[in-house]
C-alpha cells in the first residue's frame, strides 16, 4: 500500500461516527483541534489522517482506532500474528494492530518516515507505553526531549504534554500502548500550534 492509497471505507466510517454522535462537522473539529474544512476532507477520502488524528477522532467519537479502520468487531483473540496485518497508511505514518480488539488497552505498530513529522504537542487523559524497535525517535514530554533508540522503551502520563517523531536521518518503528479513555473536557492540543 502506498502513502496516497486510502484506508478503505475510512472516509464514510469518519463521517458516520460523527453524525452517530449527532456532531456537526464544526462541533467535531472543534473537539479534535481541526479545521471543519479538514474534517471534510478526511470524510470525502481527499486526504488521510495521521496516526494522532485518527486518535484524537477515536476519543471524540467514543470508538476505538480500530473501530474507525473497520476491524470487525467479535470475540477478541487474545493473539494477532505479526505477519497476517497489511500496514495501514494515514499521513505517511504506518501502523497496524497489535493487541486484540475492545480491551481498554490499544497495542499498535507505528511506523514514522523521516519526512513526516507531527509538530502537534498533545495532551488527554490516560497513559501511554513507547518501545522503539528500529531507529530513533525524539520524544517530547513537557519541557524535556528525550531521544530514544532501539530497546529503549518511555511509560508515561499522557495528561503530560507530548509530541513524537522520527529523529533524522531515518525514520522509527515502535510499538504504541495505550489507554483509551475519555474526557469531554480532554483537549487532544495545547499551545500555538497551527491547525490542520
Amino acid at each position: 500500500m502506498t502513502d496516497d492509497q486510502e484506508v478503505a471505507g475510512l472516509a464514510a466510517r469518519l463521517r458516520e461516527h460523527r453524525l452517530a454522535g449527532r456532531l456537526t462537522l464544526e462541533g467535531a473539529a472543534a473537539r479534535v483541534g481541526l479545521s471543519p474544512a479538514y474534517l471534510s476532507r478526511l470524510e470525502t477520502g481527499a486526504r488521510q489522517p495521521s496516526l494522532p488524528v485518527l486518535l484524537g477522532l477515536a476519543r471524540a467519537y467514543g470508538t476505538t482506532v480500530a473501530g474507525l479502520l473497520g476491524e470487525q468487531p467479535g470475540e477478541p483473540d487474545p493473539v494477532v500474528r505479526g505477519g497476517a496485518i497489511e500496514p495501514g497508511v494515514a499521513g505517511g505514518w504506518g501502523y497496524r494492530r497489535a493487541g486484540a480488539q475492545g480491551r481498554a488497552l490499544q497495542a499498535l505498530r507505528v511506523q514514522v518516515p523521516p519526512a513526516v513529522q507531527d509538530a502537534v504537542v498533545r495532551v488527554h487523559p490516560g497513559e501511554e507505553w513507547l518501545y522503539v524497535l528500529d531507529g530513533r525517535l525524539r520524544l517530547t514530554l513537557g519541557d524535556r526531549t528525550h531521544l530514544l533508540d532501539a530497546g529503549d522503551s518511555a511509560h508515561f502520563d499522557s495528561l503530560t504534554p507530548h509530541c513524537i517523531a522520527a529523529e533524522p536521518p531515518g525514520g522509527v518503528e515502535l510499538l504504541f500502548l495505550h489507554t483509551l479513555l475519555q474526557s469531554p473536557g480532554g483537549a487532544l492540543c495545547l499551545g500555538d500550534t497551527p491547525r490542520i
